[in-house]
């Protein structure tokens, strides 16, 4: 099989992207990128040692579709924009959030964003102690609501399910799933986005 004379990391991305997106994440492998990108697999390894190296060019892809250019606001409003923006993007290949929860410290893009957040915070009064607790706050928050919007939606087969329990059994979490097959995802995610913030307070 004919292979490209050369490669950039843009056009391995947009393969291995192609796979994820087609077939899912449990499809990426060296030899289904290499096929997409019609070369042999062992050619591909002139590129990147292995899969890891791969799924890390993919993190980063992610990380670094994401404008850091943040308008003239309060803090907390130019934290909503970043986090919202970061949303947006994973939700254009939600398949590859698994590696965005495993890489995202090996990514640099991903590390741009977060001095970026950082920044953020230390104009909004944190420092020391505080300013680690409140990026760590909202990473968290951030990490665990696009598990939730890609893997148990408020809307998916989960809360349809609890949705059908008993009241008599479960009398908070029946009526409260049935509640949350009204809330879409974005709602949710802002409303929530906006309790985390209440409750960061800079020392």
């Amino acid at each position: 099989m004919p292979r490209p004379r050369s490669l950039t990391d843009d056009q391995l991305v947009a393969a291995a992207l192609a796979v994820i997106d087609r077939d899912g994440l449990t499809a990426l492998t060296m030899r289904a990128v290499a096929k997409e990108l019609g070369m042999a697999t062992m050619g591909l390894y002139r590129y990147v040692t292995d899969r890891q190296a791969l799924e890390v060019l993919v993190v980063d892809h992610v990380f670094g579709s994401v404008d850091l250019a943040l308008p003239a606001a309060h803090w907390t409003d130019r934290i909503r924009s970043l986090m919202d923006r970061l949303r947006v993007a994973v939700a254009k290949h939600p398949a590859a959030v698994p590696l965005i929860l495993r890489h995202r410290q090996a990514a640099r893009a991903s590390l741009r964003l977060i001095d970026t957040m950082l920044a953020v915070l230390t104009d909004g009064g944190f420092t020391g102690a505080d300013r680690v607790v409140a990026q760590r706050t909202l990473i968290g928050y951030l990490l665990g609501f696009l598990q939730n919007e890609h893997y148990a939606a408020l809307s998916g087969a989960g809360t349809i399910t609890m949705s059908e329990l008993r009241p008599a059994d479960f009398p908070y979490l029946a009526h409260t799933a049935a509640d949350a097959r009204s809330v879409p995802p974005d709602e949710e995610f802002r409303r929530g986005l906006d309790i985390v913030l209440r409750g960061l307070t800079a020392g």
